[in-house]
């Protein structure tokens, strides 16, 4: 199976043919809502209404129809019983609606996803009020009720009440297992100032500590169940215990295995190097734990950043509780534009608790792809999936932009003019926004100056320092002619733009060149000159012909270059 790979296309056709059974260690999706209509589409047209190109790719997905029943047909003649009967319960209760319509288009995907996890893999399944309890059902019935583990709350912006009922503020997170054996790795969130304070009381020449109980619950009648000191832990119900936190440290301050010892002299060890804390007389004997030790609190099913709280917590001046996993505003350089993107820190603490190193992350609903970002980053193997070129195209910029070099396959583009023409009879916006892909372009897909703006997307680049300057992109499929190189050079102008180039299925004619050429150069402080307008065909692009633009390209507003992680900077991961 191949991975660091993009598939364009249907999730459930791609999973059926790409994707082997038990080969997937950790899924994390983030599908339409079906909230209010929107389907949770990441672009708008001019008009701001959701994106048409979007929809129509699920469009049998969001109403009842002739593909519904026969994904439903499917289900009841092919799915496990208890799902059978569990999707025609739904079906007598919600009848022949959107929302049925959602559910068995995720019920189908959801078998396909379990088929392709590993038994020790996890899945997280991102969604909001709208549908969560569904789907709550429905994930119990895939994965089972006793393979459920969390239901995690996540903080997904500030918000106003609305009419009539308390402001929505969060979605959910379900987490799911394959089996009882599947991984989990605990990932640590930093302490607040406050905890630090009440419980790392304590001083000595190593620094700050708090004490911790030395024994165990229960009696026992071995040496753990001995007095030692004139303490006798049977009295109280307990038995000696010493934590593994104290062999660690043990033989970091030694050398030496604290383990070879008998129980009760490991105990004498251990207070001979002052790692057992004497409290009042009377009170039984506690050991030390060192703040410069505390890798911090393990992470709770609440993942709510905090406004205000900037400076709260320990070791970070400048960062507020839950900062990591914060909502993405404007001010954010990792924010993209997109209404469903996700912040980096909430794939990270998912990647971080249920993978390892060099495992397989598999995201089905990719979108703008933070989720093969992240993969990437904490050097896991990803496969993303979505169905819109639109989606593709800007993963492959985010993907390129943070990974200078980086190696992946993108799987269900068209490679040839043949399938180029079939792209652009099937649908012109994904014909679009692929011929933007071409040539390095980001998809203009949140216009807001007009029906028709006649940008299809931008190619950004700089010349002369702290100058972002930008070539419009223009995309025909067919019916060209000179008045499109008119046009584009008025949205240029209008645009204040550099360069326009224009891409097209079609040859260009005779009179398209001239009007191209009528426009004259862009004189770059380089000292070269570039034609203003560019006539470039699918057929040149594919065979590897770029526009003329000035070598220093940059895009705005790029999200931060990340490093790999190497070394031994993960080894609780």
């Amino acid at each position: 199976m191949e991975t660091n790979v993009l598939y364009y296309g249907d999730n459930l056709q791609i999973l059926r043919k790409y994707i082997p059974d038990n080969s997937i260690d950790l899924i994390y999706l983030d599908p339409p809502f079906n909230s209010n209509a929107t389907y949770n589409v990441l672009f708008k047209e001019p008009t701001g209404e959701p994106s048409q190109a979007q929809i129509t790719a699920f469009d049998d997905t969001w109403h009842w129809g002739i593909e519904s029943e026969r994904t439903f047909q499917e289900i009841i003649m092919h799915a496990p019983v208890n799902i059978a009967e569990l999707i025609t319960a739904f079906r007598n209760f919600i009848h022949q609606n959107d929302m049925m319509a959602y559910l068995v288009m995720m019920c189908i995907r959801l078998l396909e996803l379990r088929r392709v996890l590993k038994p020790t893999g996890s899945i997280y399944l991102h969604c909001d009020s709208t549908a969560s309890h569904y789907l709550k059902i429905l994930m119990d019935a895939v994965f089972g009720i006793r393979n459920f583990r969390s239901e995690i709350i996540w903080r997904r912006t500030g918000s106003n009440s609305a009419a009539k009922r308390f402001g929505p503020l969060h979605q959910t997170i379900l987490y799911y297992v394959k089996t009882t054996g599947s991984a989990y790795y605990s990932v640590m969130a930093p302490y607040t100032k406050n905890y630090i304070d009440e419980f790392f009381t304590e001083q000595d020449e190593r620094g700050y500590y708090q004490s911790v109980a030395l024994t165990g619950t229960g009696i026992r009648s071995g040496d753990s169940g001995l007095p030692w000191r004139g303490y006798d832990p049977s009295n109280v119900k307990r038995h000696w215990q010493p934590a593994s936190y104290l062999y660690t440290k043990y033989k970091e301050l030694t050398g030496d295995d604290l383990a070879k010892y008998p129980l009760l002299k490991r105990l004498d060890k251990l207070d001979e190097i002052g790692l057992i804390h004497w409290g009042k007389k009377d009170t039984v004997p506690r050991y030390k734990y060192y703040l410069a030790d505390a890798p911090g609190v393990p992470l709770q099913d609440i993942w709510a950043y905090q406004p205000g709280t900037e400076g709260c917590v320990y070791g970070k001046p400048k960062e507020g509780i839950d900062q990591d996993v914060k909502w993405l505003s404007t001010k954010d350089r990792e924010r993209l534009g997109y209404p469903t993107q996700k912040p980096e820190g909430v794939l990270e603490r998912i990647i971080k608790s249920s993978s390892k190193k060099g495992d397989i992350i598999l995201d089905p609903f990719c979108g703008c792809g933070t989720t093969v970002v992240v993969a990437n980053k904490l050097n896991r193997k990803w496969i993303g999936i979505d169905i819109t070129h639109l989606a593709i195209a800007t993963m492959k910029w985010r993907l390129d932009t943070i990974f200078p070099g980086i190696k992946y396959r993108v799987i269900g583009e068209p490679k040839d003019l043949s399938s180029a023409v079939e792209l652009a009879k099937q649908n012109k916006y994904q014909f679009q926004w692929w011929a933007v892909s071409l040539i390095g372009g980001q998809p203009y897909g949140d216009k807001k100056k007009g029906a028709d703006t006649g940008i299809d997307g931008y190619l950004y680049f700089m010349d002369e320092k702290d100058k972002v300057k930008k070539a419009i992109i223009s995309v025909k499929g067919g019916g060209t002619s000179v008045k499109d190189i008119r046009d584009l050079g008025h949205v240029i102008d209008r645009e204040k733009a550099d360069i326009g180039i224009f891409i097209t299925l079609e040859q260009s004619t005779r009179p398209m060149e001239t009007e191209a050429v009528t426009k004259g150069f862009y004189h770059s402080p380089l000292g070269k000159d570039y034609p203003r307008i560019q006539i470039l065909t699918i057929e040149e692009l594919l065979k590897g012909k770029v526009p003329d633009v000035p070598p220093w390209v940059a895009p705005i507003q790029a999200p931060p270059k990340h490093k790999q992680e190497k070394g031994k900077s993960a080894k609780l991961l």
